[in-house]
């Protein structure tokens, strides 16, 4: 049988956007895995009427329905009187949690415990309980009219650690099948044109499924399988992954990896070549992405931020005569660049970036938009010109930062520096 979930969100802290809700991103992540459909996220505030109106449209439409939130001692936590309400349970009060709470205040914070804390005590009649050892607040679960309802707290790591031990075990007996999904992760194409490329497949497919997502400065194609067990899901998945991977070329840089700085790494790694940066209108964003990783430092020897025309020249090495002729946002400045954090930091490999972004033109009038990036490499000097327009300046950054690590990863890989027309 298959199950359709639906995830309540309780508190008016997420509706003010005070907090983000990321207890609903990672329960639909393991409901997924579970092989249970989310078809709905809902949010509501701190009240109990429009928390009974949100309950009577999921039950109407979702056979399962966990909720977050409301299961703490004030006078707003009402998320459990209220389902209580709505599906005709009683509450009952449970000695030995009251014990429990009263334990790990002296345990874990050496005061009393407020009598307030007593209404945490008190669950469903015939639920089962889910045990909280990382808070006060326990959750639980029961099945009513065809329906069944699970209760997990707010803050997001007790929220975690209930869904791990204790409501993840009771949904797997719920369901039989499984979900897989893969990542195809691409750069060098808008999501328009994959998706266009793609769209007559994607709309004949049922399972596997095959979807499009933008991320900054790239795209993320999904695609999901389910079926009753893993292996089977994969062997659904593999020949999809093929073919769309052999469709769309070069322009995808990994499947189920993190980041292009990730292959980056890996490949310079395999290669036994180490990476310097120089940025300008990146302000040290390569840099920052790289070194984010675990490990680097034995791929990753330095950058240089060069913001300033005179850093270009006194630190990197650029000649003035070259600045003065072509200007710090020119080809021959981005090669330049590129040479000159190899020869101070030694590495074999340098990409630099250089260029405007914005909000106006520079004193030469280069237009926004207007980048080059450099590639020194045992193999010679190479650069690249982007033509981004008047887009914002975060996007002609961000689309830079992705540009120089696509061109290091095309590199490594034996690969045209840039995407082939389409």
């Amino acid at each position: 049988m298959a199950h359709t979930a639906e995830i309540i969100a309780v508190g008016t802290e997420l509706l003010l956007g005070n907090i983000a809700n990321t207890n609903a991103q990672m329960i639909s992540q393991s409901l997924s895995a579970l092989g249970i459909n989310v078809f709905w996220h809902t949010v509501v505030g701190d009240n109990p009427q429009r928390l009974r109106q949100a309950l009577d449209a999921a039950r109407g439409r979702a056979d399962i329905i966990l909720t977050t939130g409301g299961l703490g001692p004030t006078y707003d936590d009402l998320t459990k009187q209220t389902i209580c309400e709505v599906f005709g349970r009683k509450l009952v009060f449970h000695p030995e949690i009251a014990d429990g709470i009263r334990a790990f205040y002296e345990s874990a914070m050496h005061v009393a415990m407020p009598e307030n804390n007593l209404q945490q005590a008190q669950l469903p009649e015939d639920c089962t309980i889910f045990d909280n050892p990382v808070g006060t607040a326990p959750g639980c679960a029961f099945c009513a009219g065809g329906v069944h309802v699970l209760m997990l707290p707010g803050p997001p790591f007790e929220c975690q650690t209930m869904l791990r031990r204790c409501a993840e075990p009771y949904l797997r007996g719920l369901s039989k099948d499984v979900i897989v999904s893969h990542d195809i992760l691409c750069f060098g194409m808008g999501e328009s044109s994959v998706e266009q490329l793609l769209r007559q497949r994607m709309a004949r497919m049922e399972n596997p499924t095959l979807a499009t997502y933008a991320k900054p400065a790239e795209v993320r194609l999904r695609a999901t399988a389910k079926a009753a067990d893993a292996r089977q899901a994969e062997a659904m998945l593999a020949p999809v992954v093929r073919e769309v991977t052999a469709l769309l070329g070069d322009v995808v840089y990994g499947v189920d990896v993190s980041s292009l700085e990730e292959v980056c790494k890996r490949l310079l790694t395999e290669k036994g070549l180490t990476l310097a940066t120089a940025e300008s209108c990146t302000g040290g964003a390569i840099a920052q992405r790289l070194t984010a990783l675990p490990g680097v430092s034995a791929v990753y020897r330095g950058g240089v931020v060069s913001y300033w025309t005179s850093v270009k020249a006194d630190v990197l090495g650029v000649p003035q005569a070259l600045l003065d002729e072509y200007g710090a946002v020119s080809e021959q400045t981005a090669r330049a660049m590129a040479q000159g954090v190899c020869r101070a930091t030694g590495a074999e490999v340098g990409v630099s970036v250089t260029g405007v972004a914005g909000p106006d033109s520079d004193e030469r009038g280069n237009p926004v938009g207007l980048v080059f990036l450099g590639l020194h490499t045992p193999d010679g000097t190479f650069c690249r010109r982007l033509d981004l327009g008047s887009r914002r300046r975060d996007r002609i950054r961000s689309v830079s930062v992705n540009t120089a690590l696509d061109m290091v990863r095309r590199y490594l890989s034996g690969l045209p520096l840039a995407p082939a027309a389409r």
